[in-house]
């Protein structure tokens, strides 16, 4: 058996007004991933364990089966990983958003999705400015940064810019969740603040907002942790004897290395609605001939969801459907080997809100030769009478990987 995992990062939503009261799901034309749940057998999941935030990074160690409080040592670290960043003993590790400020308020969680290129210039130069032997700013893709402090104590109270649109800044700064580690939430301040000087007035800020776009007026750092350790899959399932996991976000390739997958670099994928859709799923197809496992994240539909823009969310999910699982699905269907399929979000990203939510999310799953249930299509109603019911924690990987009748 060969397994394959779609994930539409936060294609889940809830009902939209000029949608017809309907979620991007239910209002957009998907025949294929239609068919497949209609001939495979579907659920819903929750992905988000209690007392946790809803983040990508919470909600995929879950669907993977992960026990997230024994294995999550924040986003930074995980992205990291997929930077293929060593990170060394007693050295705290945080992802380091672009953003923009205006008006004391957080505007935009990318900066305006800043090109690599323009981000790398700015990461950079605050390395130049604020990075010491025991600081380190580290260039990743588009917004998404890290920054390593030597000594950092992670017992810090930080949120996620994309979780607090038009919030003024000043109210969700780092701060210490102990006392001990004071020092490091005030260090932390101290680089936002002296990022938002020095960024003010940057050639790639005066020439973005000439051309119109969104400045990269600040740093945020959140989400801290030390060096993860985890088992990977091929030492938790025996059908998987290897893998490979194919995305265009750091934090996801991190996660699927620490899970003991091989990263694919796809040329053109963005993490956005303009990502290479054919290229990704050529590159799945391949993997898949001489692998076990392959795990494909599409990005678009949750940046989508964050922008607040629901007619992208939608054209979101007809490239997923008509240029992703149509050409993985018609191809693995004809092979010799039984091929297992799931399709699935991480978590909602409601257009109305900009942000995730932790509410379950629907799966489905097609295998060669499985009886299917009675669901016809796929959605957050419909899901909700598939056959396997309500799930949560490592419920779904096991049944994808064991499977039953």
């Amino acid at each position: 058996m060969k397994y394959i995992i779609v994930l539409g990062d936060g294609m889940a939503d809830e009902p939209i007004e000029a949608l017809e009261n309907k979620t991007p799901l239910q209002a957009v034309s998907k025949p294929a991933i239609d068919w497949v749940a209609a001939h495979g057998r579907s659920g819903m999941l929750a992905t988000v364990p209690a007392g946790f935030a809803p983040g990508s990074e919470i909600a995929h160690l879950s669907l993977l089966g992960y026990d997230v409080p024994s294995v999550f040592e924040g986003r930074g670290s995980l992205e990291a990983a997929g930077m293929g960043v060593e990170i060394g003993r007693g050295e705290m590790v945080m992802r380091c958003n672009l953003i923009t400020v205006e008006q004391e308020r957080i505007r935009n969680h990318s900066a305006g999705h800043i090109s690599t290129a323009e981000a790398a210039e700015l990461i950079d130069f605050l390395q130049r400015r604020l990075g010491s032997d025991d600081v380190r700013f580290r260039t990743g893709v588009s917004y998404r940064h890290l920054l390593t402090i030597r000594g950092g104590d992670k017992r810090l109270h930080t949120v996620g810019p994309h979780d607090v649109p038009d919030r003024p800044f000043a109210e969700v700064l780092p701060s210490a969740a102990d006392a001990a580690a004071e020092p490091t939430a005030r260090q932390l301040r101290e680089l936002i603040f002296r990022s938002q000087e020095l960024l003010a007035d940057h050639p790639v800020n005066r020439a973005r907002r000439a051309a119109g776009k969104q400045p990269a007026t600040s740093i945020w750092p959140w989400s801290p942790g030390y060096r993860p350790r985890m088992q990977t899959l091929q030492e938790r399932y025996a059908p998987i004897r290897n893998g490979s996991v194919i995305s265009a976000v750091d934090l996801i390739r991190g996660i699927g290395v620490c899970a003991g997958l091989t990263p694919v670099e796809v040329e053109g994928a963005t993490g956005l609605y303009d990502t290479n859709y054919e290229g990704k799923a050529e590159a799945a197809l391949r993997a898949l001939r001489d692998e076990d496992f392959v795990f494909l994240h599409i990005e678009a539909s949750d940046e989508a969801g964050h922008e607040g823009d629901a007619e992208l969310k939608v054209r979101t999910i007809e490239a997923l459907d008509a240029r992703v699982v149509r050409p993985i699905f018609e191809a693995v269907s004809a092979w010799e080997c039984p091929v297992s399929l799931a399709i699935l979000p991480d978590h909602p990203t409601p257009c109305l809100l900009r942000t995730h939510t932790a509410a379950p999310v629907p799966f489905t799953i097609w295998r060669s030769g499985c009886h299917p249930d009675m669901v016809g299509a796929y959605d957050e109603q419909s899901a909700r009478r598939g056959r396997y019911g309500h799930l949560r924690g490592d419920a779904f990987i096991d049944l994808f990987i064991h499977g039953t009748e």
